[in-house]
């Protein structure tokens, strides 16, 4: 019975979505952060009990952070339709998440495990406590120095994104699963034509 709790867990945080933005484009700020809340919580919960009693599974792995990204992004995308946040934030946010499938694609059947870093988990939380006191503003209506806190939180969340996916990037090229020899080939070939012109 215990195997099957992360991957229930996670299944879970899928569901709680579309609950999560009826409350958020009915103004229901309140209910939104709850469920939001219970959403995080069992995101840790789930990943704190499979690792504690090593039931991890191929489908908590392709699935648990699909949950996570699921969940970011179709709560951002509520928060810039009810023009609480910025859309270029979102913007930002996809363009990551995009290059990241790009690369998931190019890893397909290669014998490689990208493992969450320290500063990926940072950004998710530091996403995580930017929508929620984004949701608090919201439904106490308060302005001035507190949104210019929240945006910073925003700040906080992409700049820790975009390092992240630096690193990701350059951590496949040390380990050689991007090519390097054919980086150099293209290289050569560019300067060769600079010296017929």
């Amino acid at each position: 019975m215990l195997k099957h709790i992360p991957n229930a867990l996670t299944i879970i945080r899928i569901l709680l979505i579309p609950l999560i933005l009826l409350y958020i484009f009915t103004g229901n700020y309140i209910l939104a952060f709850v469920l939001f809340t219970i959403s995080g919580l069992t995101d840790i919960a789930d990943g704190f009990i499979a690792r504690k009693f090593n039931l991890i599974s191929n489908f908590g792995k392709l699935m648990d952070p699909l949950a996570d990204k699921l969940t970011q992004i179709a709560t951002l995308t509520s928060l810039v339709i009810t023009d609480i946040i910025p859309i270029w934030i979102l913007i930002i946010v996809l363009l990551k998440e995009f290059i990241m499938i790009v690369g998931a694609s190019f890893l397909y059947g290669k014998d490689v495990v990208v493992y969450s870093k320290w500063y990926g988990k940072l950004a998710t939380v530091l996403f995580y406590i930017a929508i929620v006191c984004s949701l608090l503003l919201k439904q106490f209506a308060l302005n001035g120095v507190w949104q210019q806190i929240d945006l910073l939180l925003y700040y906080l969340a992409l700049v820790t994104t975009v390092f992240a996916l630096v690193m990701y990037v350059k951590d496949l090229y040390q380990k050689g699963f991007i090519d390097k020899q054919d980086l150099k080939k293209e290289v050569t070939v560019d300067k060769k034509e600079k010296k017929k012109k």
